[in-house]
């Protein structure tokens, strides 16, 4: 007799009157929130502007998730282009199936215009938001508890998770895959941050230690999957995946911390967030101030003074976040 256990959703559809709300779809969408706003508190912290990520978000995401399905249809094609299976179903994303590796990759691209026509630099938005996105996967990894897929092999362990039978799976308790990542992702996302912090990662390191930490936990709780998937050498495709893009990840933070340093001290030059100052920093505009100093040098160009004090404030935001870590 089966003491404790994680069960599973009767259903992965709670009907809100007319209006279907699924789970999947629903914890997706949680991600992202979750992600925009850790993400914008890192952005601010860092010299930028408020609503600035989310700006960029509505490039990355949908991009994010075009890649994400377009990975699982072509790695898993047999599912929906066998014989017997309707290519429609390729398009039916609430019912799961998203590929992270797609999903990072195109969102990278939705990043990279996003960031362009705002003239920030990629690599600084991305390791703003990559706690964020760690973060995001967590939650997102409890669609498919929705949805009773992604499970691991059979285990009488007291966190067990129940599956109920039906055409694609056999009843039974199995390991919980989803839960397994969905924590990995939560010490991913702390990891980045207490790593940021301590080492001032810039330049795109904070993005590819986030990568890097989330192969080397991908790459086990892939192995214990027990769904169907595309061998080669004996292991799955996606195990690969992940140990090849571990690799470029370290390899990216090394060569980084060579050719370039520390961090950008500027993220976003036309950032006007008002600037946490020193004592120092006081005194002189105290003295400007009594002097008429800043009055005048307004009143004679208002234009280029303005100018000046955009880039004195984004050079500043971004010492202050430096010290900060």
């Amino acid at each position: 007799m089966d003491l404790a256990y994680i069960p599973s959703p009767s259903t992965g559809v709670i009907h809100l009157g007319p209006i279907p709300l699924r789970g999947y779809a629903f914890c997706i969408i949680l991600g992202v929130f979750v992600a925009v706003w850790l993400g914008n508190k890192r952005w601010i912290a860092r010299g930028g502007t408020a609503g600035t990520v989310a700006d960029i978000a509505v490039w990355a995401v949908p991009f994010g998730l075009v890649g994400g399905r377009l990975y699982h249809v072509i790695t898993d094609y047999q599912l929906y282009f066998s014989e017997g299976e309707n290519w429609v179903d390729a398009f039916k994303i609430w019912e799961g199936g998203l590929g992270i590796w797609g999903a990072i990759a195109f969102g990278a691209v939705g990043a990279w215009i996003g960031c362009r026509r705002r003239g920030i630099p990629l690599p600084a938005y991305a390791d703003a938001i990559a706690p964020g996105i760690a973060l995001a996967q967590a939650v997102g990894r409890w669609g498919n508890w929705f949805n009773q897929e992604l499970y691991g092999k059979p285990t009488d362990l007291p966190w067990a998770l129940k599956i109920t039978e039906s055409a694609n799976r056999e009843a039974g308790l199995y390991h919980p895959t989803f839960l397994y990542e969905s924590l990995w992702c939560v010490g991913v996302a702390f990891l980045v941050i207490w790593a940021d912090r301590r080492f001032k990662l810039g330049h795109g390191r904070a993005f590819a230690l986030y990568v890097a930490a989330y192969c080397a936990g991908r790459g086990w709780i892939e192995y214990m999957r027990v769904d169907e998937a595309h061998h080669i050498l004996g292991l799955r495709l996606n195990v690969w995946t992940a140990i090849i893009v571990f690799v470029l990840a370290v390899v990216y933070m090394v060569v980084s911390a060579r050719v370039r340093p520390g961090r950008e001290e500027i993220v976003e030059p036309r950032s006007r967030k008002p600037v946490e100052t020193g004592k120092t920093d006081d005194a002189e505009d105290a003295a400007d101030a009594g002097t008429g100093k800043a009055a005048s040098d307004d009143a004679a160009d208002p234009d280029d003074a303005g100018d000046s004090h955009d880039v004195e404030n984004g050079a500043g935001n971004g010492a202050g976040s430096a010290a900060k870590g």
